[in-house]
C-alpha cells in the first residue's frame, strides 16, 4: 500500500522538485509523527531544507533573428534556458552528444567554434538507443550537448526535438518548464548554460532549406524505431546566420529532506546512531515513455527503498524493546539530479556526522529476474532471492563480517559483489547517496537489485514489484541495523578510503 502511493501517477514521478516530491515527503512524516518518531529535520519538524536555483526561460523577452528575419514566440521557437545574447553561423551536430562507447562525437570532423549548433534532440534527455550503463566517465567518456557544445567552442544550441514535445507545443508553460534549469544553491558554481531555443518543425524546414541534408530527414533518421544512423556533422551555408537574445528568471525553489530519529535505549550509546537511507524523488515525467504513459513513476527506483525505509521505520515503533544506538532515517531528495540530497546533509548534519558508526543505503530492492528472462535489458537484475552488495568490507572488516553473518542465519540471501569495486566500469559506488557518507569516512553498505528493462523508463511501476523479493532484502537489512546497533563497541574502519573515492561523482 505505500508503495502503491508513493509511485502512483498523483505523486507525478517525484521529480526534485515538485509538489508529487513535497507531498510524498508529508505522506512520510505524518507516517512517523503517528509512530512516534523524534523529528530531526529544521526547526523541529521532519524536513530539512534545501534550497534550489531555478532559472527559466522568459519567451516575453526573448528575441531571435534569423538571416533578417525576426522570429515568433510560441510559433516559430520556444526559449528554454541560458541567458545572454549570441550571433553565429550554423552547424549541424546531431544528436549534440560525446559517447565514447558508442562512438558518437556530434562534431567529428569539424570545427564548429564560434557557430550556433542546431540538435535534433531533447534538452536534458539521453538520445534514443543510449543507456546510462553507455555512458562511463563524465567529461572523458561522455559529455551532453551542452557540456560538449561549450567544449567545442559552440555560442548556442537550437533543438529540434520529437512528436510528444511538439504536441505539447501550443502549452506555454509546459515547454518552458521543461527546459528550466534547476541547481542545488550549495553546489560549485558552474559554468553559464549557452543560450538555448527550440524550434518548430516549419523553422527547421526553413533553417535547413537547400542544405546537403533536408529537416524531414533527419528528423525522420533522428526519431525512427529503432534509431537510424544520423548523417554526419556539417556546416550549414555561411549566407546563414541567427541571433539570439534569450532571457531568463531566476528564483528560489525549496525541496527538503526528511530526517527523523528513533532513540536508543542506552544512556550512553544512544548518543550513536546506525543510518539508514534511502531516495525519495526519482526523474518526473518525459522518460521514455509506455504506451502513451509518459509518467516515471519510479516504483523501484526508488520507491522500493523509500518504502523499506518506511516498513523498517514502523516496525521499530512497534518493537517490544529498543535498540541500544539510535537510529537515523534519512529519505534524500535530487539522488537523480547528483547526489543533492545526501550530499546537503553529509555537509550540514542535522546529527553528529562523527556519532554515524554506519549507513546502509537501499537504492532498488524491488525488482527480480524470472526464469527463462532473455531480455537483454534483464541481463543484469537479480533473480528473486539475490541482491547486489557494494561496499560492505570496503572500509570496515567487521562490517562485512556482521552482514555476512546475520544473513547467514536469517534468511540466507545470495549476496553478489559483481560491483563492489570503484573501478568497476558502471560506477555503481558513485552513483547513489551512500557515498557522500563513504566520503565522510563512515562505513557503507549499499543493496541494489541491478538494472532493468524499466530503468528510467514509464514502465516502473508498483504493479511489477517482487514484493516477496522486497520483503526479504527489507528484513535483512532490518536485522544488519539491529546487530549494529546492540553490539557494545562501535565498528572500527580499518581500512583507508580507495583513492577513487575522493573523485567527483556522475
Amino acid at each position: 500500500d505505500y508503495l502503491t502511493f508513493i509511485a502512483s501517477d498523483e505523486m507525478e514521478g517525484r521529480d526534485t522538485p515538485s509538489r508529487g516530491l513535497d507531498t510524498t515527503a508529508k505522506f512520510l512524516a505524518m507516517n512517523l509523527s503517528r509512530w512516534g518518531f523524534k523529528p530531526a529535520g529544521d526547526e523541529g519538524s521532519f524536513f530539512q531544507r534545501i534550497d534550489l536555483r531555478r532559472e527559466r526561460a522568459d519567451s516575453g523577452l526573448t528575441k531571435i533573428d534569423y538571416s533578417g528575419r525576426t522570429l515568433t514566440s510560441g510559433t516559430d521557437f520556444m526559449p528554454v534556458g541560458g541567458a545572454g545574447d549570441v550571433s553565429g553561423q550554423l552547424v549541424f551536430a546531431g544528436n549534440g552528444w560525446f559517447v565514447k562507447s558508442k562512438d558518437i562525437d556530434a562534431y567529428k570532423g569539424i570545427d564548429p567554434a564560434g557557430r550556433i549548433a542546431v540538435i535534433f534532440g531533447i534538452p536534458n534527455m539521453l538520445p534514443r538507443g543510449i543507456a546510462r550503463a553507455d555512458l562511463g566517465k563524465p567529461r572523458e567518456e561522455f559529455m551532453n550537448p551542452s557540456d560538449y557544445a561549450r567544449s567545442k567552442g559552440v555560442v548556442g544550441l537550437i533543438y529540434v526535438p520529437d512528436f510528444q514535445f511538439f504536441a505539447n507545443w501550443r502549452n506555454r508553460q509546459r515547454i518552458i518548464e521543461r527546459g528550466s534549469t534547476v541547481v542545488a544553491k550549495f553546489q560549485p558554481q558552474t559554468a553559464a548554460a549557452l543560450p538555448s531555443i527550440v524550434i518548430s518543425p516549419e523553422t527547421a524546414n526553413m533553417i535547413f532549406a537547400g542544405e546537403r541534408q533536408t529537416a524531414a530527414g533527419i528528423f525522420n533518421a533522428s526519431y525512427s524505431s529503432p534509431p537510424a544512423t544520423l548523417p554526419a556533422p556539417f556546416l550549414l551555408s555561411d549566407q546563414k546566420k541567427i541571433t539570439m537574445n534569450v532571457a531568463n528568471n531566476t528564483e528560489t525553489v525549496p525541496t527538503q529532506n526528511v530526517v527523523a530519529v528513533w532513540e536508543g535505549s542506552d544512556p550512553v550509546l544512544k548518543a550513536e546512531y546506525v543510518a539508514l537511507g534511502a531516495h525519495y524523488d526519482h526523474v518526473g515525467s518525459g522518460c521514455p515513455p509506455a504506451g502513451s504513459d509518459r509518467i516515471c513513476n519510479g516504483a523501484d527506483d526508488d520507491g522500493s527503498g523509500t518504502t523499506a525505509l518506511l516498513a523498517m521505520a514502523e516496525a521499530l515503533a512497534k518493537a517490544p524493546v529498543r535498540p541500544k544506538r539510535s537510529v537515523l532515517f534519512v529519505w534524500h531528495c535530487g539522488e537523480e539530479k547528483g547526489l543533492w540530497g545526501s550530499r546537503y546533509f553529509t555537509e550540514f548534519p542535522t546529527v553528529p556526522l562523527n556519532q554515524i558508526v554506519a549507513q546502509l543505503n537501499i537504492d532498488m530492492i524491488g525488482r527480480s529476474k524470472k526464469q527463462g528472462d532473455t531480455n537483454t535489458r534483464n541481463v543484469d537484475l537479480t533473480g528473486p532471492d539475490a541482491v547486489y552488495l557494494i561496499g560492505s568490507t570496503m572500509m570496515s572488516t567487521e562490517l562485512g563480517e556482521l552482514v555476512n553473518s546475520v544473513n547467514n542465519s536469517f534468511l540466507k540471501l545470495t549476496f553478489d559483489t559483481k560491483y563492489d569495486d570503484p573501478k568497476d566500469p558502471n560506477r555503481f559506488f558513485f552513483r547513489s547517496d551512500h557515498y557522500n557518507y563513504a566520503k565522510k569516512g563512515i562505513p557503507i553498505i549499499f543493496f541494489f537489485d541491478g538494472v532493468h528493462e524499466d530503468y528510467h523508463r514509464a514502465g516502473d511501476t508498483a504493479d511489477k514489484i517482487d514484493y516477496q523479493k522486497m520483503e526479504k532484502i527489507t528484513r535483512t537489512v532490518y536485522m544488519t541495523l539491529w546487530e549494529i546497533a546492540i553490539r557494545p563497541a562501535r565498528l572500527k574502519v580499518d581500512k583507508p578510503l580507495p583513492a577513487q573515492i575522493t573523485g567527483s561523482t556522475d
